[in-house]
């Protein structure tokens, strides 16, 4: 089961920079993320998602891929990898794993012009190490389906810096 955790930021490439860490970690199996999306409001109050996983890319270089091999078969494989490419990219853009997109939208639609968020999906709790890591920034915790106590944990690492950095 993974748990779903959305931190805020002033800064509109904060949330981006964070992301960066994460996926750096996660190749040194400090964490294990299932996705993370950073959404940043603009100053004229429009909101983009960056998506952790490209889809439409994955599902486009798959299906030339299977067309090619199939348009062997036919004796057609420029034919087989075009047809290919196109079913591979409209099934990639039809798809969605991870965080609900929408659920994305409509949270970061209260986020202020000019601020970021970051929604992870983990698939175990962060450990003292990554939110070590993580105190560098400075973030506050929206929404999460953790329990109370690592909810405060996560939190308390966010404001561990804020707190050094006003003194």
């Amino acid at each position: 089961m993974s748990d779903l955790i959305v931190i805020g930021f002033d800064d509109p490439n904060e949330a981006e920079m964070v992301k960066v860490e994460l996926i750096q970690m996660q190749r040194t199996y400090m964490v294990d993320l299932e996705d993370a999306v950073v959404a940043v409001k603009n100053e004229d109050g429009k909101v983009k998602l960056n998506q952790m996983h490209h889809l439409t890319a994955q599902g486009t270089i798959a299906g030339t891929f299977w067309g090619t091999l199939i348009g062997l078969i036919f004796m057609s494989p420029l034919v087989g990898a075009a047809a290919g490419a196109a079913a591979g990219a409209v099934a990639g853009t039809l798809s969605d794993v991870g965080i609900d997109d929408r659920f994305m939208k409509e949270l970061s639609e209260t986020l202020q012009p000019g601020t970021s968020a970051l929604f992870i999906l983990v698939r175990k709790a962060p450990t003292d190490k990554v939110l070590e890591e993580l105190s560098r920034y400075k973030g506050k915790v929206i929404q999460t389906s953790l329990s109370h106590e690592d909810e405060k944990a996560i939190q308390a690492a966010f404001e561990e810096i804020n707190t050094s950095r006003t003194n």
